[in-house]
């Protein structure tokens, strides 16, 4: 991740290209007067591909349900309302 610094009228001239490097994974800084005034960083940060096998293993390991998701949800409503 490269951290970038603009000064805020360079920002404001070039707010597009600051937000496709932002998109993906920069950090720009942008500074009022040479002090650091606001960061733009992605909104969603890049997520992890799972492993299929890692997590077959992990699933393996928890023991199995007795009753359904369904059976269960049902059981814990009707358990609230009264």
């Amino acid at each position: 991740m490269t951290t970038g610094t603009v000064s805020l009228a360079d920002a404001k001239a070039r707010l597009s290209e600051l937000v496709e490097h932002a998109q993906s994974g920069e950090t720009v800084v942008i500074t009022r007067r040479g002090r650091a005034v606001a960061r733009l960083t992605t909104a969603n940060p890049a997520r992890k591909p799972v492993e299929l096998e890692t997590l077959k293993a992990l699933t393996r390991q928890m023991p199995r349900q007795e009753q359904s998701a369904g059976k269960f949800m049902r059981a814990v409503r009707e358990d609230a309302r009264y």
